[in-house]
This record gives C-alpha cells, structure tokens and sequence, in this order.
C-alpha cells in the first residue's frame, strides 16, 4: 500500500531517471535551427571542433547537447531520418552507461548513432556489439555513411576476416561485429608472440545491440578456442550401441527435465555392465573401478544424448552431414559451437554422423568476463526489465524503460489453453485461415523447428499459403521477415529473437523492388520500378490496417517471459494496429515440467470437452509465476557458473597480463636468471630438507636431476662427503655451475639469437603449461561439487585448489624454461622460427594447437637449428682467472664484474649486446 502511494507521489525510479534526462530535451532542440542553417562543409566540420574542446578539457557530457543535435542534423541530410525525442534520451541512456529498453521498430539502431558518435570523439574506439554478422554489416554499412560524413571512420569485423583485416576494423573509430568475434579475437591475441599481431587496442566504451540475448542468454556457454586431444569416436560409437539398448527399458535410468540430467538406476548400472562386458568394452574390474572411470562418463553422456537431446528442437543434421546446434532462445544455427566434454560427440554416434574428435582447450572466457572489461558499457533491447536484476547485480547495469513515439494500440488477448497439443494445433490452423481470409497478416511463433514444420503441414491440409523461417531456412531470413507483413501473407517463425529486420504492414518496397527487377539496380527503369513497388506497399498498408495489423499467434510459452515479450513486440510497431494471442496445452513443455499437477484435474473439472479452450487471466497470472520461477533458477544457475569462472578469471588476467609484459620487454634474460635460480633452490631444497642430517640427504637424486633436467654432469655425491660442507654451499655450488654453462651457451650462440631464443622459448612453455592448468582446472571443477557431501563449500573448496594448481604453474613454468635452455644447442646460422599457428576459432570448436610450441614445451620438437644434446659444458668447481678475460664466461650473472670496475657482471662484460 505504501509503496503504492509512493509511486503516485514520487514516481517510480525509471521515471525519475527519465525526468532527469528529459530536462536536457530543451538544450538539444536549441542547437537545431543553428545547426539546419549551417552548409554541409561547416556541420562536417562539428568533429574537429568537438575533439578541440575535449583537448582544451571540456568532457563528452558538456558536448552532449550540441553533439546530439549534430547528429541530428547530419542524419537528416545523410539517412533522410530525423531522431524523435525519445531516441535522444535513448541515445543519453547509452551514453551514461544503462540499458536502454526500447520497443521493436522504436529505431534502436538510429539511436545508437548518438551515443556511438559522442563517445567515438576522444578517439579510443567504439564497439558496437550485434547477433549476427548479417547485422553487423548492414548495421555498419548504413550508419557508416553517417560516421563517415561526420568524419569518422567504421570498420566491421565479420567471420573470414584475415588478421591485417582485422587490425584495421578495430582500428576504426566504431567498429562493428558481433560478440563471439570480438571475444575470440581477445583470446587469439593473447596466443599471439608479437605486439604488432595483435588486432585489438585498449577497450573504452561498448554498446551491446539485443544485450538480453548475448549477456544473458549467450552467456550461459563460455568462448572457447580448443585444439585436438586423443581421438576416442570408436569408442563413442560403441557405448551408442550399448546405450541405445538400455534406454527401451525405462527402469534403467531416471530423467529430470528441470534439471536437464538423466542417471543410470542401480538396475541401470548392472545391466549396462554386462552389456559392456558382452561387447568387449569392460574387460577388468567393475564399472564404477577408478581404472573404468572413462567408461562411466561415456555411458552418462551417451545416456543424456538419448533421454535430454532431440533432434530438430536442439539440433539438426546439416545438408553436409554436421551435427549443428540450435539455439533455444533465437532459432539460429549454431555453426560451429560444440556441446563440450564429450556431449557433443555422443549426440554424432547416436545419430551416425562422423564423430568428430575431442578438444583440449587452450585459452577460454564467459561472456560476462569479457564485457566487464570494458570500462563503460551500455546496451539496448526491446526485453531487458524481466532480467534487470541480473544486469544489476552481474553488470552493474541499469535498465531504463524508454516510452515509444506513438503509445501501443496493439490488443493482446488471454491465452487459450487446450487438453491437448492436437486440438491447440488445429484451433491455431482454423485462427490462421480466418485471419488470412480476411486479408490480416499472420505470424506464427513455435518454439522448435519441429513444431514449425508440425503446423506447416496442417496449413497445407487447409490449402493455406504460408513461409516457414527456421535454422533449415535460415538464408532467406531477412527477405521472409520484411515480407511477412504483406496482406494474408502467413509465416510461421521459430523464436523470433534477435532478427533485427522490422515486420512493416504492406510490406517492404525495397526488398520487393529488388526480388522482381531484372537488371542493374540504377537509372530511370529502376527509379521508375521501385516508385511502383513504394506505391503499391501503400496500398497494402491500407488493406493491412483495415483487416487489424499483424497478428502475433504464439503456439507456446517460452520459459522465458522475454522470448513471448519479444514475439508479441513484433506487431504493433511505431503505433500500428494489430494483435497477439498465445495457444497452450497441457502437453506443452512449460505446463508440462512447471506447471500445476492439479491444473488438469482442475480442466476437466469445468467441463472442458474436446476442441473447447479455457481462457482466463488468472491461467495468464499462474504461466507468469511459473515463468518466473524458470527465470530465477537460470540466474542462479548462471551466477553460480560464474563465481567459479571469477576465479579462473584472476588467474586468466595475471597470465596474460604477464605474457604481455614478456611480449613488450626487449631482453628477458633477467627472468630466465631468476627462474633458473628458484629452479635451482628447488631442487636442492627437495633433496636436502630443513634441518635434515647429511645421511638424510638424497643427493644421488639430486645428481640425477642435474644431469636430466640442467644436462650437468657434477659431482655431487662428492660434495656431500666433503666435511663440515652444509645446504647453502651445495646451493652454491650448483647454482655458479648453472650460471657458467648458461653463460657459456649464450657467448657461443650470440646475445641476439640468445634473446630471441629466450623470449620465443618462454613464450611457448608458459602457453603450454598455461593450457595444461586450464585441462586440470577443468577436471577440478567436475568433480569438486562432491565436496558437499563432506559438509565443505564447494566453491571455497575450488578456490583453494585452483590457487594451489596456479602455484604449481609457476613451479612448472621455471623448471621447464630452465631445463630447456640448459639442454637445447642452438646454430648460430640458424635461428628458431616463431610459431605461426593457424586459427579456427569458433564456441567449444577445435583450434589447432601449437603443434612446434607444445613439441618445444616438453622437449620434442624437431626444428631446424635445435638440436637437444647437452652442449660439452665446464665442471663445477672451476676458479675464475681475473687476468684471463676467457674464463670471465663462468662468472654469475649477478656477481661483480672480474674487470674491477663495480658493476654487476651482466651490466658490465657479460652483457647480452
């Protein structure tokens, strides 16, 4: 009650904020007569002003106003659209860094133009974040006229792009492109070996076109770059055998839908165990042995591919034989996104594709990591309130409501609710053939391709003429969008999310100019056909609006309130009539896992009969706290993901940072000494404990790790027999051999060669181990949910463990670089090539590994000018001769200089170049 009042008196707080930016409409109009009456030369000229005010320290918000207006007025003349006033406070929400909800066919793409063009001045780069390529050209290519006679530059970063290609794009003032290449693009330049291959610079500012869809919906499936690991498809095309046998028997397995996992009962277990031991696949011990552990995680996803996936609702089987995935929220092809451990290739044995081979991952992000990166960020989308929330609390992002132009006339009717999916499906074909009969555009919404093609086929049974857009369609999207506001023209879509092509009644003049002309699309002829084609769109629109605007039929409800909220939105647009009505049944999904159990018995209650619906607002109130429900679980589920990719997230920014600052640094030399020193002390600490006595101490094993790891043949056991000697003299002892076999490695080969061999070698170990930390880190995070059973957070738990790992990493890295540069022999004529890795860079799709930098890694490659024999190295022990300069090689980095001069040895004779 009080928070009611509140509300009439004060407002709620959107409109506060709205109130807020409101004020500022008055300044911005005041700039137009003088900015209308100015010369095109002179309003281009608006640019280099601006950035002269924003040297001399005015900031982009005192500039708003007059570069609003210009804006304005440049897209007047350029575009031939002028931005309403609810676009200019759009344009000032995505500047201060919220959400934007704007309506469908409210001009988002137009009022990104302001905030883009306002940001893009200090000149660090604007990205415009879209769905689909598709979008990101048109999008670039449209509002890039406007960039580019204001004087900025737009580039567009789309899949095929070569690297200097790239490079360019994100060198651009705004650069458009969508999410998985912006992110893929972060993770490949930090495989990259030179500065000066990297793509992009420093992030500044974003604004994210459909932010729902890629911050929340995409988000839930992290970017990864994998490369090839052990190839086991027979044995996923085996355990299908066994699997597909053991599902016809439900008692095998139990299956929760809300959960989305399925598990073998203990009938289950037993039975796949002797089907497994028939086929040859289980040969020792039991199933559930730690040596059979693989054998287990091949039968639960064998198992989850059978009873969770189905084809054509998760995934379809392309023209070319590929298991390609869809995405529930949008209808799309997935191409090239795989489901990851080991899912993916159960779903191609089950249906007898070629199963492609699993994937290691070298280098991975989330979509909320990587959007949290940039220091100001925006979005828009006509759905984002249901999800505010989450944008709050993941992103720190506000979601401001914007009014549209014109207020909504469209009349959205209660759902109706049927027994059955069949009688749902067939009122749907009689709705569809009245609307079409008397002219009224339809669109039809399914939630799977499936189902799309379910109620084709009844349209066809009536004799109605329609287009179906899904993933098996998906090239002709744009062109049955545009279209699909014709009159009686029917299209039946799955989800409509994300299409960016507006539904325009009568059609669009353009699209259909194009589609019916032969020839060149210029001069007289084409003027002449395209003023037809306007003409007669015009006439369609009149007949469109007299049979009641686009009529929106929704066949299901999503789980999501977004989803219906953006199917609904695409009739109604910019004040056109039209109208939505959502069928449902009691097999559906939704009602089906979250709905009421007493829902039905309460139907059949009323009496409800064959083909006759129930419609009330209460059904509509039930649906929407159900829906809630699904939403609030699926944050959870994300939030929770994300805690844990927040820890591989600080570990990820220090690697990389850290592979930076080598990348930058000229010389390395002073690392690889401290590495080789901690190498060092470690392996003395190792086998000499604190406050051990000498007959304690393993120094046979430490001999043989100087001779296998530093490839030093020293007399170790010797020393150990010398009397009175301790562990710091063992230390030094070994330490000033190490020194004098480096610097005698680098006074053969060369201090150029040496440094570049230095950089190069420790470039590559640090991304093999940091590949081998991420497979572990994997494995961890698998397993650790177990914990809970021992009354111990799980996530506390990971915490501990991946910090212990990351330590480990370090030990890794110094003891590696360190025995590889003690062991490699470099030709001076020949120095070691830089790996150039070839990328293939799609989600939780195989990258090619570093094949030469894994093979160096761990010893075994094979390059021309390495060769890996101990070079003929001097004895520990050995003095330095101050007057023979021949022997100074042998002198530690770190010690003084022989020469007398003072300085340290590596600033004075021994340094590199």
């Amino acid at each position: 009650m009080f928070a009611r009042l509140a509300r009439a008196v004060f407002g709620t707080a959107n409109d506060r904020v709205l109130k807020q930016f409101n004020a500022r409409l008055p300044a911005i109009s005041g700039f137009e007569p003088k900015l209308a009456a100015m010369p095109d030369a002179e309003l281009q000229a608006q640019t280099a002003r601006f950035r002269e005010r924003l040297a001399a320290g005015e900031t982009l918000d005192d500039l708003l106003p007059e570069a609003f207006a210009t804006v304005r007025e440049a897209s007047k003349r350029v575009l031939g659209m002028r931005h309403f006033d609810v676009q200019m406070i759009g344009g000032m929400v995505l500047h201060s860094g919220r959400i934007a909800e704007m309506k469908t066919g409210e001009g988002k793409t137009l009022v990104a133009t302001l905030a883009v063009y306002l940001n893009a001045l200090p000149a660090k780069g604007v990205h415009v974040v879209t769905v689909n390529d598709y979008l990101a050209s048109r999008d670039s290519a449209q509002m890039g006229k406007l960039y580019g006679w204001l004087g900025l530059t737009t580039g567009c970063v789309v899949h095929g792009l070569t690297d200097e290609e790239r490079r360019a794009a994100y060198a651009a003032d705004v650069t458009y492109g969508t999410n998985n290449e912006f992110g893929f693009d972060y993770l490949r330049d930090n495989m990259k070996y030179r500065l000066d291959e990297m793509v992009q610079r420093d992030f500044a500012y974003a604004i994210v076109d459909e932010v729902d869809s890629i911050l929340v919906d995409e988000a839930r499936t992290p970017l990864i770059i994998s490369g090839p690991s052990d190839d086991s498809s027979d044995l996923y095309r085996r355990m299908d055998v066994v699997v597909r046998d053991l599902v016809q028997d439900k008692e095998t397995f139990d299956k929760d839908e809300k959960l989305r996992s399925a598990s073998l009962t203990e009938k289950g277990g037993e039975v796949v165990e002797q089907m497994m031991r028939d086929a040859g696949l289980l040969t020792e011990g039991n199933l559930y042995d730690s040596h059979n552990i693989s054998l287990v995680h091949h039968v639960n996803q064998a198992l989850r591919a059978h009873v969770l996936f189905s084809r054509d609702v998760d995934y379809i089987v392309s023209r070319d034989g590929k298991l390609v995935i869809i995405d529930e929220f949008t209808g799309r092809m997935m191409e090239g996104r795989r489901y990851s451990d080991g899912l993916h290739q159960a779903l191609e044995a089950k249906e007898g594709v070629e199963v492609q081979p699993e994937n290691q991952t070298l280098a991975s992000i989330t979509f909320q990591n990587y959007f949290r990166m940039y220091p100001k960020l925006s979005g828009m989308t006509g759905t984002a309130a249901t999800e505010a929330d989450e944008f709050a609390e993941i992103y720190k992002l506000e979601v401001v409501e914007i009014p549209t132009n014109v207020p909504v006339i469209r009349k959205d009717s209660d759902d109706e609710v049927y027994r059955s999916a069949r009688e749902k499906y067939e009122a749907v074909a009689v709705l569809v053939k009245e609307a079409q009969a008397r002219q009224q555009p339809v669109l039809v919404g399914t939630t799977s391709i499936e189902k799309s093609e379910l109620i084709s086929e009844l349209l066809k049974k009536q004799g109605v003429p329609h287009k179906v857009l899904n993933a098996r369609y998906h090239e002709q999207e744009a062109g049955i969008v545009a279209q699909a506001g014709r009159p009686g023209a029917v299209t039946i879509a799955t989800n409509m999310a994300g299409r960016g092509t507006d539904i325009k009644l009568g059609g669009n003049a353009l699209m259909m100019a194009q589609t019916t002309f032969q020839g060149p699309q210029e001069g007289p002829e084409w003027e002449a056909h395209l003023a037809e084609a306007v003409a007669q769109v015009k006439r369609d629109e009149a007949v469109v609006k007299e049979a009641g605007g686009l009529f929106v039929i929704g066949t299901e409800r999503h789980e999501s309130r977004r989803i219906d909220n953006q199917l609904r939105g695409r009739s109604g647009r910019q004040g056109d009539p039209g109208a939505s009505r959502f069928f449902l049944s009691l097999e559906d999904d939704l009602m089906r896992i979250f709905g009421s159990d007493r829902m039905g018995g309460m139907l059949e209650k009323l009496g409800l009969k064959e083909g006759e619906a129930i419609i009330h607002p209460w059904i509509n109130r039930a649906l929407e706290k159900a829906q809630k429900k699904v939403e609030a679980r699926n944050f959870d589920t994300r939030k929770n993901l994300l805690k844990y990719d927040d820890v591989m997230n600080d570990q990820r920014k220090e690697v990389y940072a850290q592979r930076r600052a080598f990348m930058q640094a000229q010389d390395v030399s002073e690392t690889i000494e401290e590495m080789r020193r901690d190498t060092v002390s470690d392996m003395v600490a190792r086998a000499i404990p604190e406050n051990a006595y000498p007959d304690q101490w393993d120094l046979v094993g430490l001999e043989r790790q100087a001779q296998d790891k530093l490839g030093l043949v020293l007399p170790i056991q010797e020393w150990g027999r010398e009397e009175g000697i301790d562990e710091e003299q063992v230390r030094e002892r070994l330490q000033q051999a190490v020194d004098q076999a480096a610097a005698a490695r680098a006074a053969n080969t060369g201090p150029d060669l040496m440094r570049m061999v230095e950089k190069s070698l420790l470039l590559q170990v640090f991304d093999a181990v940091w590949k081998e930390h991420l497979l572990n880190l994997d494995h961890l995070r698998q397993g650790i949910g177990l914990r809970a059973f021992a009354q111990r957070d799980p996530l506390n738990e990971y915490k501990s463990e991946a910090f212990n790992l990351f330590n480990g990493l370090l030990d890794e890295l110094r003891e590696r670089v360190t025995s590889l540069l003690m062991r490699i022999e470099l030709q001076p004529n020949a120095p070691p090539p830089m790996p150039e890795p070839v990328m293939v860079t799609d989600m939780r799709h195989p990258d090619p590994a570093f094949a030469d930098a894994a093979a160096m890694a761990t010893g075994g490659a094979d390059v021309s000018g390495w060769e890996h024999a101990p070079a003929p190295l001097p004895q520990g022990g050995e003095e330095i001769d101050p007057a023979d300069p021949s022997t100074w090689y042998r002198t530690p980095r770190n010690a003084a200089c022989p020469c007398g001069s003072g300085k340290k040895y590596k600033h004075c004779h021994g340094k590199l170049g």
